[in-house]
């Protein structure tokens, strides 16, 4: 019940006088107000065992916690208090790292959860050097635009492939942005590429377009000031096709002007650190 309605029944009560009633008297059959139930609150799963699992971000909670953040593939991002993991003989202590597939298991009906089992799974190649800076890329990437327990396993799947290619020392610059624009499809912000939004018409190849962010691609007028990619580009992409040189640099100013839209203009600490380094 709200605020403003207590008041208003109290200030009725008020208004209205109270007659005893008189010995011998029956009392008038009034059935009383049926109190309002109070607005339900969201809650979650209570337990949840076995939940394949990453670890995103942590940070300290207290003496002797962490505060985590998971991916996992059936509850999409959760948060997570991982309860004396920062003791020094601590089973979780050398569990939540991340990059590492875990086995998660958790408690609770709020949105912050009580972690009670992390088991490292295994089978992942340990990313190093620039490998392991993309690694944490993704994790920015997934922390900033994933909404918490909204499930996204295709993304979940792609995120372990992606993690496995760069391991390989697939290339770098294709890796993420494959991993880009499936992350804004599954996100639901991703326009269609192949498609022009000015004629409905299939893109041509050898047509320049700009993409509207909200919209999609549309020819190039002279006062855009957006990026300006080549048809192919975009039908290329939407093929995850990126051998050609010209497609990587394209998609490559054309996946960070999206992002930096969908971010509201937040700044993506790793792609800066990525851009200085190898201007991926």
């Amino acid at each position: 019940m709200s605020t403003t309605t207590l008041d208003a029944d109290a200030e009725s009560a008020t208004q209205q006088p109270v007659v005893p009633a008189q010995a011998g008297t029956p009392s008038p059959s009034v059935a009383p107000k049926r109190p309002r139930a109070p607005p339900r609150e969201r809650t979650f799963g209570t337990k949840v065992a076995g939940q394949p699992a990453f670890v995103l971000h942590s940070y300290p909670y207290k003496e002797t916690s962490l505060i985590i953040d998971l991916f996992t593939r059936d509850f999409g991002r959760v948060a997570l208090i991982a309860k004396g993991a920062k003791r020094p003989h601590s089973q979780l202590r050398g569990v939540l790292q991340t990059f590492q597939p875990l086995s998660s298991s958790w408690v609770g009906k709020s949105e912050l959860r009580t972690l009670t089992e992390a088991e490292w799974v295994g089978g992942m190649l340990p990313l190093e050097k620039t490998a392991l800076l993309c690694g944490f890329y993704l994790n920015e990437l997934l922390v900033k635009l994933l909404a918490r327990d909204d499930a996204h396993p295709r993304l979940f799947d792609h995120y372990v492939a992606t993690l496995n290619q760069l391991a390989h020392n697939e290339p770098a610059p294709i890796v993420l942005r494959k991993f880009e624009r499936a992350l804004l499809k599954e996100t639901g912000v991703a326009a269609e590429l192949t498609r022009c939004t000015d004629t409905r018409r299939t893109v041509q190849a050898d047509v320049v377009y700009v993409v509207d962010p909200e919209r999609g691609p549309r020819p190039e007028r002279a006062a855009d000031p957006w990026p300006r990619v080549a048809g192919k580009t975009l039908l290329d992409m939407e093929r995850e096709d990126y051998q050609d040189a010209a497609t990587q640099a394209q998609s490559k100013q054309l996946m960070r002007f999206l992002l930096a839209h969908h971010l509201g203009g937040a700044p993506l600490n790793t792609r800066q650190i990525l851009i200085d380094l190898m201007q991926l």
